[in-house]
């Protein structure tokens, strides 16, 4: 039986967006009618370090306050959320000591076990690829924890197995001692220990050259949870074309994010960067990662204020010449094909160890 949600999600803009852009050819239906059968699966929500920071708003009803509550992210098609771990960008940390971090890590961890606990009529913890499934078939939102970052881990990969045994699925290697100017010995057992998990290396924020050697290094796919095209914007945080072609070589993912500064001002702009990363790493190399998730005020391209504007995006690109096969991996098909083929490289990792 095909993976079918039970009932379509509705389609909708953020109160604070300018009129929706015009589609022709009833590009936008067509958008809602794709969503409902491959909704997004995004890769990056920020979401659980404001309620750390925050936690009186109830994402349960359209709030206010912040970008992200469930409303949306049903009006948005949303079907899967990968919710970081890790301290947002402009809030660095580089005095904290590593158990500092370890503590700080928990502590998100705990908030993100709440919210699924709070909400479980539409949130539920997803472990793998089949919860994944599973989630969307009941009218849930999978939810996937992580990724931690990989400064938590020092000389010991206990610190990486208790995170999995508490239900993170994701390692972000940027910043980590073990992976700076290439990978330590160290960093090797990392990554193998990575693989042998079925958790998968979030290559976000890591220099080219570590993010290709990662790439290389690792038997199960990586992916690049919120990124740009450097090639149209060299902002910092954005993924070279070099890094695209490792990450198409290892059948690895890099999903675009809607940040001004990143992705420009505009839904167009945006959909720029995702041709750009398909046209480098192929359709099975490009996903979504918005990096929704903060309180309202910050710059957001126009049109994509918040997840419900995803239909719009389809809309745009449907409108490019995107075909709905494309679409149908773009939002939903290759994440979860990562998630698969991490899960087939720790079970063949497995049966090795086994074997006599």
């Amino acid at each position: 039986m095909a993976d079918l949600q039970d009932e379509p999600h509705s389609v909708g803009v953020g109160a604070e967006d300018v009129p929706a852009p015009a589609f022709t050819g009833g590009a936008l239906d067509r958008a809602a009618e794709l969503l409902a059968v491959h909704p997004v699966a995004d890769g990056c929500n920020t979401l659980v370090w404001t309620l750390r920071q925050s936690p009186y708003h109830d994402i349960d009803t359209p709030d206010t306050g912040v970008d992200t509550d469930i409303p949306r992210l049903r009006a948005g098609g949303v079907g899967a959320q990968f919710w970081t771990l890790l301290v947002p960008p402009g809030r660095p940390r580089p005095d904290a000591a590593a158990d500092q971090v370890v503590s700080d890590t928990l502590e998100q961890i705990d908030v993100a076990r709440s919210l699924m606990r709070r909400y479980p009529d539409s949130l539920c913890l997803a472990l793998s690829a089949d919860d994944m499934a599973d989630a969307r078939n009941r009218g849930r939102i999978a939810s996937f924890l992580g990724p931690v970052p990989g400064s938590t881990l020092t000389d010991s990969l206990g610190a990486l197995r208790a995170f999995h045994a508490l239900g993170v699925r994701l390692l972000a290697p940027a910043g980590a001692p073990w992976a700076e100017e290439g990978l330590t010995a160290f960093g090797h057992e990392v990554v193998k220990e990575v693989n042998r998990l079925a958790m998968l290396l979030d290559l976000t924020g890591c220099p080219p050259a570590a993010a290709c050697q990662l790439a290389a290094a690792s038997k199960a796919p990586v992916i690049i949870s919120n990124t740009g095209a450097a090639a149209l914007n060299p902002h910092p945080g954005n993924v070279t074309d070099e890094v695209l072609l490792a990450l198409r070589a290892a059948n690895g993912l890099a999903m675009v994010t809607f940040d001004t500064a990143r992705t420009g001002d505009s839904l167009h702009a945006v959909a720029d960067h995702l041709d750009h990363v398909r046209a480098i790493a192929g359709p099975e190399g490009v996903g979504l990662g918005a990096a929704f998730g903060a309180e309202r005020g910050g710059p957001r391209p126009t049109g994509l204020t918040d997840p419900s504007g995803y239909p719009y995006l389809i809309a745009e690109l449907l409108e490019r010449g995107w075909t709905e096969s494309d679409l149908a991996l773009l939002t939903w098909g290759n994440a979860q094909r990562v998630l698969r083929d991490a899960e087939f490289t720790a079970r063949a990792a497995q049966h090795r160890r086994a074997a006599p």
